[in-house]
């Protein structure tokens, strides 16, 4: 793995161990309330890590794509496509959890974001926006790349796509999560673009987010308003 790659891993884990330093700090300089506070920084941490991510992996994007890479219309069919399979492979792995292992309850990280998300819901962009970058880019791209590199298809996605369900703290719905890793990386391989399960990842996150939440414009607006007076001390 070059150290560009490790760069990448290490900014990552920063930018999610950052509010324990930086949260407490806006709490203190700034008027704002505890959740307040953490909510901001995590925006703020997530827009500047996606900064240093991208920044990291210019020298990717200059290479240009693979000869048999997809094309323009080839990844919109496979974003599409690709939808339906994690969504399918989402569907089948919650089903097999509830069926065989008797695991009921929802995911804690979906009524999380959700309870943030209606308090502040500039929180959207991140898992909207933001995080499906970032995990794509790492997981995928890194993770599953190096891996596949070494070994073939079966092991690098299977192990790419239990660190991924490990990372999001819910071993319970690590099949889930599993499952989704796996449909993410066939995509990757199949498309040599890594764009398309970035969209696909997106694509999922905000169906969830908007399927229960309705956006109120105004309050959007205060929030976008209250963000830039914290970033830029307007």
């Amino acid at each position: 793995m070059t150290k560009r790659y490790w760069w990448v891993i290490i900014s990552y884990i920063i930018m999610q161990f950052s509010g324990l330093l930086f949260a407490p700090l806006l709490y203190i300089l700034l008027p704002l309330t505890e959740h307040q506070a953490v909510v901001y920084w995590s925006i703020i941490s997530f827009i500047l890590g996606l900064v240093v991510v991208l920044f990291l992996m210019k020298p990717e994007m200059k290479k240009g794509s693979q000869r048999d890479a997809s094309t323009g219309g080839e990844i919109v069919a496979w974003s599409i496509i690709g939808l339906i399979m994690a969504f399918l492979a989402q569907g089948i792995s919650a089903t097999i959890e509830m069926k065989v292992f008797g695991i009921t309850q929802s995911s804690e990280n979906t009524k999380l974001i959700m309870d943030v998300t209606r308090a502040t819901p500039l929180f959207m962009v991140i898992p909207a926006l933001i995080a499906p970058i970032l995990e794509e880019i790492i997981f995928r791209k890194i993770i599953f790349g190096q891996l596949y590199l070494r070994t073939n298809f079966i092991i690098a996605a299977l192990l790419s796509a239990l660190i991924f369900g490990i990372i999001h703290g819910e071993p319970q719905h690590l099949l889930v999560y599993a499952s989704m890793g796996f449909v993410f990386a066939f995509l990757y391989v199949k498309t040599k673009r890594i764009i398309v399960p970035i969209i696909v990842h997106m694509a999922m996150n905000t169906t969830v987010v908007l399927a229960q939440f309705n956006i109120d414009p105004k309050e959007l607006e205060q929030q976008l308003e209250q963000l830039q007076a914290i970033i830029f001390g307007g």
